[in-house]
């Protein structure tokens, strides 16, 4: 490594990148729309939830006493349908029909399912010798109370609160907006998906790979595709900055004859907090800030790309959004590995489920030009640099792409 350069270590970019995040307001959406938002007001219960006394188990309703007295026919007075104004038992020694969801017939308190019983003409015998008042019923209220905090703000909308938002009756939701992004490849070596490349192009995959990280966010940025021109590039860029909320950048940002990027946001204003930071892949890694628009600007190899974006972008939306930003995961080395430049490493791991703890293989593939390596592997195991040897059975931070 060149000793004259000067890197960042990996927990100040973390720290810098996470100082420099942004609201991007609130949005009011239609509660089915809401899924993988940010939810930024609190949800409470419009009424006790359940409503009412509500039967649990298709079967018959009856009055507990009047069967602790020893009585097990009781004459069929009517069927409670769910969803129909409740019945009310008329005689104790009698029994109402009810279904699953209806409404608890007055006059009872205990439901026997048909399971357990045998109707002849219009009686019902119950073969029990025992019952619990209140069996098979979902008494009023139990769950939640009228005014119950039900979903936190700053909560992640998934399936089960988009259920509990058409529960309370919250057909708009209030989210945290969206940042407006622009993925932006460069380079004349670059082709299109459906084009044939020639012996000296490839084509295009890290602006797909990040467009489908922000999809995972609801976020659908838009793509661009600059040539190697500087003219060209200051001219993009410039209106690009007047527009979006956050500027992704794949490659131009080493030391490259054609690599351009650094000196151009320069020359545009952009305030530049880091370059080059002290970790593989993805060292050449720039980020910095134009009044309100964040640029964070990618080694142009694949495996820097896509580690970069995990490691720092992430997080940063996940601040910005209102979400908890800290990377919680660990998993256990699988195997003794040895890695001796001075750096932070991203290990490409396979991650295996060992009776309930996950433990990481290290499949380092062959460099951050190894795209294909990605496939075979969950995530990166994030290794310090103080370090060169890592023995099998220690904890490290995990970063998974896999869900």
């Amino acid at each position: 490594m060149n000793k004259k350069e000067t890197l960042i270590d990996v927990e100040d970019a973390l720290r810098i990148v996470l100082g420099e995040t942004e609201s991007f307001g609130l949005e009011d959406i239609d509660f089915k729309e809401s899924l993988g938002r940010v939810l930024r007001e609190n949800i409470t219960s419009d009424r006790e939830m359940p409503p009412f006394n509500r039967v649990s188990m298709d079967g018959i309703a009856i009055k507990t006493a009047v069967f602790e007295s020893g009585r097990r026919d009781f004459r069929i007075e009517n069927i409670q349908a769910a969803g129909s104004e409740q019945l009310v038992l008329t005689n104790e020694d009698h029994c109402i029909e009810a279904m699953t969801g209806a409404m608890l017939p007055g006059g009872t308190d205990a439901v026997i399912p048909y399971e357990l019983i045998s109707i002849e003409g219009n009686t019902a015998h119950v073969h029990l010798d025992k019952i619990q008042y209140f069996q098979n019923i979902h008494e009023k209220g139990l769950d939640r109370k009228q005014n119950d905090l039900l979903i936190p703000e700053s909560t992640k909308i998934s399936s089960a609160e988009i259920g509990v938002l058409a529960t309370v009756g919250k057909s708009r939701v209030l989210v945290s907006a969206l940042p407006k992004i622009a993925i932006v490849s460069t380079g004349d070596e670059l082709v299109e998906v459906d084009q044939i490349p020639t012996p000296y192009q490839i084509r295009k995959s890290n602006v797909h790979t990040l467009y489908s990280l922000l999809k995972r966010f609801e976020i659908k940025p838009d793509l661009f595709h600059i040539s190697d021109s500087k003219e060209a590039l200051r001219k993009k860029i410039e209106s690009l900055l007047e527009t979006y909320d956050v500027l992704m950048f794949s490659g131009a940002v080493s030391k490259g004859k054609f690599d351009f990027l650094p000196e151009i946001l320069n020359e545009l204003g952009v305030v530049k907090h880091f370059h080059k930071v002290r970790q593989r892949p993805g060292k050449p890694f720039w980020f910095g800030k134009k009044d309100q628009t964040t640029i964070f600007a990618y080694p142009g190899n694949p495996v820097s790309t896509f580690v970069s974006c995990l490691k720092y972008f992430v997080p940063w939306l996940h601040k910005s959004l209102q979400l908890d930003f800290d990377n919680p995961n660990l998993a256990i080395l699988g195997e003794d590995f040895l890695f001796k430049p001075e750096l932070t490493y991203f290990l490409q791991v396979k991650i295996i489920n060992k009776e309930g703890r996950l433990v990481a293989f290290p499949d380092a593939g062959n460099g951050s030009g190894d795209l294909a390596n990605l496939a075979k592997n969950d995530g990166f195991l994030e290794l310090p640099s103080d370090r060169t040897e890592f023995k099998k059975g220690e904890v490290f931070p995990l970063i998974q792409y896999r869900y």
